[in-house]
């Protein structure tokens, strides 16, 4: 390629570095400007740094569960970590206390739905209607079949006949109504009952409760499934027969084996029944989160609910059923704000730390490659500027808090790209020292270089994405902005530190191996390979530089050649 469509080259790529910059800078730009919750160039911090809110959960002991073990405490940690996750907060810690109680601390100042949904602790189960206040705006069908409008004619509780209801033949049998429970139904008043706290169902037995938005009152018959037997639910829109998309939203649901035939035989005896008794209601803390009619048999395990959702109320729905099952029930013991534990003084500390390692950097950098300080700065600024612009939109877009081991990560990241630019430098002079000009040791030491420069950054990330995937809280942090920014870094080498090479190559400056300009052949000791072993130095290499060269040439020799070289001297001498 000629000089000219090496720099034009260069220039396109620094084009599109810019046009890269700019776009993130118009994103965030744009959605800050029109108001939209979230856009700014400001980071979110993490708990360590912000603060935010504290929640302790205490478990329900009942006379079934009259202690909490180890591994039943693990596995509400757990499912309510995902909780959270899955309600797009990050950095939050969700931690024990003692021997019961369950702490959960989440950055700045959490959503209602968030909250809601980690208070919504109880066991999450599946129970007929037998009774409802008004009808069903939802229904449920096969996933991705068509779901008819629900009726919407308000059904009352039946007529009990006797004081003690006599043995049901089904969940749906009306004889689980006694005249006690029609009492309680027609008593209660959703709109000022309030849940007994400590106080769960007894899942054999019928239930009077209302819905979790007051508006509907039911008499729901025993439990016939729970939420360990949902293996995944998610949202989105409803598509046709023909794979069309439609603006309805809708909550899709997966069942695990034993879970799919528990829901096929509530479906199946569910179906031809008129409404109410044809509605299943879904409890979360024995209140309704949602009761659809049953429109189809299911027996594939997937099932679809619809109705009037919108994208939050219909991702908030699949949250609560994908992750509402705990193993044992809790109570919210307390709510308070807590400060931040580390606070702004340590986060400067941090901040100080990168700034000296970021000066040591550009130091080293004058004092062993001269004028190409000015390339190692460079890319050191605009790692800086696009990490920053990433950060700034994943706060906004996917809710990421930058916590002290997210700025540990990126104090390590000024390591990955200096690593990267001594490589590629070091490739170049050692053209050089073979004697090509510099142009071609550029493109020559860039072949070379970028190998290396892949497998280290693929190693760093291949690091971080261990650690991501296998630890929790501030660790995962850490591994986040190492990933992020060896990409950035990557990326960074690509379009900026290769191009402003080639581009310098061909100022006089620099091509000319000024002494100052880091490419200066005598300095370099530049010396010519020939074969065999053999060495050539230049001719206007000085006598130091010399000796410097020829030690510099052993070094690089293989065996072969040493061997080579060592028979040729001793035939010279035993010619001599």
């Amino acid at each position: 390629m000629s000089a000219n469509g090496v720099v034009k080259g260069a220039r396109k790529r620094l084009l599109w570095l810019v046009a890269l910059i700019l776009g993130f800078v118009a994103l965030i730009g744009g959605g800050a400007l029109n108001g939209i919750v979230g856009a700014s160039f400001v980071p979110q911090l993490a708990l360590d740094l912000q603060g935010g809110t504290q929640i302790i959960l205490t478990p329900q002991l009942t006379t079934t569960h009259k202690t909490v073990s180890e591994e039943t405490l693990n596995q509400a940690v757990a499912i309510i970590r995902d909780r959270v996750n899955a309600s797009g907060v990050s950095e939050a810690q969700v931690t024990t206390s003692g021997n019961s109680n369950i702490v959960v601390s989440i950055p700045g100042k959490p959503d209602d739905n968030t909250l809601e949904l980690i208070k919504a602790s109880a066991k999450l189960e599946f129970r007929a209607v037998l009774a409802a206040s008004a009808g069903s705006s939802s229904s449920v069908g096969g996933a991705n079949g068509a779901t008819p409008s629900a009726s919407a004619t308000p059904a009352s509780a039946p007529i009990a006949t006797s004081a003690a209801a006599p043995d049901p033949s089904n969940p749906s049998d009306l004889n689980y109504v006694s005249k006690a429970l029609q009492s309680e139904y027609e008593a209660l008043d959703c709109s000022t009952a309030k849940k007994k706290p400590g106080v769960s169902a007894d899942p054999t037995k019928p239930l009077v409760t209302c819905s979790t938005d007051k508006t509907e009152k039911y008499i729901l018959s025993k439990v016939e499934i729970d939420g360990t037997d949902i293996s995944d639910a998610s949202s989105g829109t409803v598509t046709t027969s023909t794979g069309a998309s439609t603006n309805e939203w809708a909550v899709n649901l997966s069942f695990n084996p034993a879970g799919s035939e528990k829901f096929s035989k509530t479906t199946s005896r569910l179906y031809p029944l008129s409404s109410p008794l044809n509605r299943f209601a879904i409890t979360l803390d024995d209140l309704v989160i949602t009761a659809p009619q049953t429109n189809a048999v299911i027996s594939n395990g997937s099932a679809q609910i619809t109705g009037n959702f919108t994208s939050v109320s219909a991702k908030t729905l699949s949250d609560q059923l994908k992750y509402g099952s705990l193993p044992i029930g809790f109570n919210v013991q307390s709510q308070d704000n807590i400060s931040a534990t580390l606070g702004s003084e340590q986060l400067s500390n941090g901040l100080l730390a990168g700034l000296i390692g970021l000066i040591l950097v550009v130091i080293y950098s004058v004092f062993q490659y001269r004028g190409l300080a000015i390339v190692t700065i460079g890319s050191l600024v605009v790692a800086a500027v696009l990490t920053y612009l990433l950060i700034a939109l994943l706060s906004w877009r996917q809710g990421y808090r930058l916590s002290l081991s997210g700025v540990a990560g990126l104090i390590v990241a000024i390591g990955i790209t200096a690593d990267s630019f001594i490589v590629f430098f070091e490739r170049v002079r050692d053209e050089l020292r073979d004697g090509r000009p510099l142009s071609a040791a550029v493109e020559a030491g860039w072949s070379r270089a970028i190998r290396t420069i892949i497998v280290s950054d693929g190693v760093s990330l291949l690091a971080a994405s261990t650690l991501y995937v296998l630890t929790v809280g501030s660790v995962r942090g850490f591994a986040f902005t190492l990933g992020l920014t060896t990409i950035v870094d990557l990326a960074v080498v690509v379009l900026f530190t290769r191009p402003m090479l080639q581009i310098l190559a061909t100022l006089k400056f620099f091509a000319s191996g000024h002494p100052w300009s880091g490419f200066d052949a005598k300095a370099l000791g530049a010396v010519e390979y020939v074969g065999r072993g053999q060495f050539r130095a230049r001719d206007e290499a000085a006598s130091t530089k010399l000796k410097k060269s020829s030690r510099e040439a052993e070094r690089r020799q293989t065996i072969a050649e040493r061997k080579a070289a060592e028979i040729a001297e001793n035939n010279e001498k035993a010619g001599k």
